[in-house]
């Protein structure tokens, strides 16, 4: 199996470094033309520099995210089921995959995906920022040009803002079974204590595909499969590895069981 997930791995590596290749080369000959294209993967090429993303970056899949998502659902069975049941009854016998339009009726795993990226946003550290003014905040005074990074892993466990800060509970999410002022947090960085892909012009301009891409992929594994732990009494370590982006200390070891 792992032979086989290997060149699998391998596989989908050289159909992306081909895509990039690809897109690379038509943004030489719109540039030399005085074309634009607004294709997605040109707009991160296009970017790179600005972010400072390599190519590794672009081909970045949302793993980490759904990864430490998963682990929290198999901490709390009960959470899991829930979200297992709603995937199953949104989607209609005989159809092969989870597709987009499928998820926009799945409110409770939309809620499971925002609350994963509350408790373990990728990127720990937002972009760096240089004030344009001296400012003052809660007493701290910010001279005019200072770097200064935003801590967004540190925002999402504010207990000043979240109830059980350090708690996976989706239903923060949910209008129907939380506060109104949790249930509308938005994230598109438009609320200041919750921000996954930063915020105002500097906002993450993959967003808007990552979180579909996320959306998707959790559907289809809660679709599809019934999920074990390897021992039923083992317990999952979330300890978390800091860098430029956050990630788990252990791999996350589950047993796929095709669901009937």
């Amino acid at each position: 199996m792992c032979a086989k997930a290997e060149r699998l791995k391998k596989r989908w590596d050289e159909q992306l470094e081909k895509l990039i290749d690809d897109h690379e080369n038509d943004c030489n000959f719109d540039l030399m033309c005085g074309q634009s294209d607004d294709d997605f993967v040109n707009i991160l090429l296009s970017v790179r520099q600005e972010y400072g993303l390599t190519r590794e970056d672009v081909k970045e899949s949302s793993a980490q995210v759904i990864e430490l998502t998963m682990a929290e659902l198999m901490r709390k069975p009960h959470l899991l089921k829930k979200v297992q049941d709603e995937v199953r009854a949104c989607i209609p016998n005989g159809q092969e995959i989870v597709c987009e339009v499928d998820v926009n009726n799945m409110t409770y795993l939309r809620a499971v995906v925002k609350e994963g990226l509350r408790l373990h946003p990728v990127a720990p550290l937002l972009g760096a920022r240089i004030s344009m003014a001296d400012c003052n905040i809660d007493g701290y005074v910010i001279p005019s040009g200072m770097r200064v990074l935003v801590n967004a892993w540190a925002i999402g466990r504010d207990e000043r803002f979240w109830e059980d800060a350090e708690e996976f509970v989706p239903e923060r999410f949910v209008k129907s079974t939380s506060s109104a002022t949790a249930a509308s947090v938005n994230i598109r960085g438009n609320d200041y204590q919750y921000l996954p892909f930063s915020s105002g012009r500097r906002i993450c301009p993959g967003m808007n595909f990552a979180i579909t891409v996320m959306e998707i992929m959790l559907a289809n594994l809660m679709w599809k499969f019934d999920w074990l732990l390897p021992a039923p009494a083992m317990d999952i370590d979330m300890s978390e590895v800091f860098g430029l982006s956050v990630r788990r200390k252990e791999k996350l070891l589950l047993v796929p069981k095709q669901h009937a």
